[in-house]
């Protein structure tokens, strides 16, 4: 019985297989997504510098952008580098910010020691800002444009 149904299948998928490869190939040539051929040697990217200062922020709630490069900076399971400036107990002697009271809240809202796990991969929120052309159109306006 299982038979007759492949036989049936595959008699239907076999014409829509030829279809489709004649029309790839009719198509035209595989467009490359760097816009050249594969032996044309292309001009790298300009590198664009890291913006120094605080930048304002576009609505309430927004993670602020980071005004430093963060190249060098080790963020894994055990260890991270950004709280040994910004930790409530190292920013004062740092001159850095503090960490938001939010980041030493564990998911039931009781106050911790440390940060939180949950606030523990500062570059899921927070980035880098950096003085680079936008990648795709933006009409955003911040919200206290917006009346």
């Amino acid at each position: 019985m299982k038979l007759p149904v492949i036989a049936r299948i595959a008699a239907f998928a076999t014409p829509l297989l030829v279809a489709g490869l004649v029309v790839a190939q009719t198509s035209g040539g595989i467009q490359s997504l760097r816009g050249a051929s594969v032996d044309q040697e292309l001009q790298p990217p300009e590198i664009y510098q890291q913006q120094e200062g605080r930048e304002v922020r576009n609505y309430r709630q927004q993670p602020p952008v980071i005004p430093h490069s963060m190249t060098q900076y080790q963020i894994d399971l055990r260890t991270n580098q950004c709280l040994s400036c910004h930790d409530w107990s190292n920013a004062g002697d740092r001159g850095a910010p503090t960490l938001s009271m939010t980041h030493y809240l564990d998911r039931s809202g009781n106050q911790l020691d440390t940060v939180a796990g949950t606030r523990w991969f500062c570059n899921q929120c927070h980035v880098p800002q950096a003085d680079a052309p936008a990648l795709v159109g933006n009409d955003f306006e911040a919200s206290s444009e917006m009346r």
